[in-house]
């Protein structure tokens, strides 16, 4: 029997979950999605397809007062980054979706900096 590659299980599990969870205009969908090297997070309206807002590592805001980006301290400030914007930009209740991820690490701390900031799940 052959082995599901970890790459193909990670999609697997995200569409199961997508099966359940989806956003809306009034409560849309905060996407996390983490690599070797950033993490990315982005709040996006299903109903419409459109990202709303987003944030990652890559931008040079977060990223300038890092000494890492692919730490605990990195995912914490991609949250705060994306409650900020999500905030300024009226959004005040998100559906999360942890992207097949395993709630834990990151992306745990990127949901709770992005509820600390005052995102609500």
């Amino acid at each position: 029997m052959a082995r599901i590659s970890r790459s193909t299980a990670l999609r697997a599990r995200h569409a199961r979950l997508r099966k359940r969870i989806a956003g809306t205009g009034e409560r849309p969908r905060l996407m996390v999605r983490r690599t070797l090297h950033h993490i990315y997070a982005t709040v996006v309206d299903d109903a419409k397809g459109h990202t709303l807002v987003a944030a990652s590592t890559l931008e040079k805001d977060v990223a300038s007062a890092l000494e890492s980006r692919t730490n605990l301290a990195a995912a914490k400030a991609v949250g705060q980054a994306i409650a900020l914007k999500a905030k300024a930009a009226g959004i005040e209740e998100v559906v999360f979706d942890r992207g097949g991820f395993q709630y834990h690490g990151r992306v745990a701390a990127l949901a709770d900096a992005a509820r600390e900031a005052g995102l609500k799940f």
